[in-house]
């Protein structure tokens, strides 16, 4: 099933619009898809029971207004609500090509990804994105899926390149099942995948998050990403309202000093620079 399609039959399921730009915006999204012509690739499964993407927070401070939080692993935006509140997160990225941080050699890497729980909620998380690598040079980039505190599975046989256009998304249909996709907007690549869990969302957070992800116990060293920006950014609650970042929480990541910058330079996007 097309990415496009599924998300057309949301919208028609959907009528009450509490921010009207953010549900213009994502119908405008889905419509260029639809034409797009994407071919619907067959995932490849393979396994990762290494990996944790939990939420570590740190600290939290208050400046001018907005709220933000200091994690060792999270920077990005977080709209948390009552339990229920959240169905679905979109996010648009472009792929950014990670560097090794000045002076420094070996391997690093960083996530970039849209989900729902992991923060006010942290016994599940449903989530989809990819992972930005960079081996002593050598750049690499995975797609992947998970429904925490069950593995991760990296997607086979789906390419990506610097500078691609990746649509991602989640939805849950209820609160131990839903699906994901992420659609590459440059080769038309894109995949599906249903879900289903023993461990229930709470559906209070929606996110779209840049991690420096954990593995083997231990968090990866952070790569140089640049600038990861989530563009056309919308959460859409169970009642079938259309969110932005408006009142979102932002995050950075702060280990022995700060890594990142988040902004928002409008209400659809979330821009994380690496500092």
């Amino acid at each position: 099933m097309l990415f496009s399609t599924l998300l057309a039959s949301a919208l028609l399921a959907t009528s009450t619009v509490a921010v009207p730009t953010a549900k213009e915006r994502f119908e405008a999204r889905v419509a260029r898809r639809a034409s797009s012509g994407a071919s619907h690739a067959s995932i490849n499964k393979v396994e990762v029971p290494t990996r944790s993407r939990a939420n570590r927070v740190s600290s939290t401070k208050v400046s001018q207004g907005t709220k933000t939080q200091f994690s060792d692993n999270w920077a990005g935006a977080v709209l948390s609500s009552a339990g229920g509140t959240w169905s679905s997160v979109f996010g648009v990225i472009t792929v950014p090509t990670p560097k090794a941080p000045k002076g420094e050699k070996g391997s690093f890497a960083a996530s970039a990804w849209v989900g729902i729980d992991g923060d006010t909620c942290g016994s599940a998380i449903l989530q989809t994105g990819i992972d930005l690598i960079n081996d002593n040079g050598n750049v690499t980039y995975t797609p992947w899926f998970e429904w925490y505190p069950d593995f991760a599975f990296d997607i086979g046989g789906f390419d990506i390149s610097p500078g691609d256009t990746l649509a991602l998304y989640v939805e849950a249909d209820s609160a131990t099942t839903g699906y994901i996709t992420i659609a590459n907007e440059v080769n038309g690549q894109e995949v599906w995948e249903s879900l289903s869990s023993t461990s229930p969302l709470c559906q209070q957070d929606a996110e779209w998050i840049v991690e420096d992800y954990e593995e083997n116990g231990s968090l990866v060293p952070l790569a140089n990403f640049g600038t990861v920006e989530f563009d056309t950014i919308t959460a859409i609650t169970t009642a079938g309202d259309y969110f932005g970042n408006d009142n979102a929480t932002q995050f950075d990541i702060q280990q022995t000093k700060t890594l990142t910058k988040v902004t928002f330079p409008d209400t659809g996007t979330v821009s994380v620079t690496y500092v």
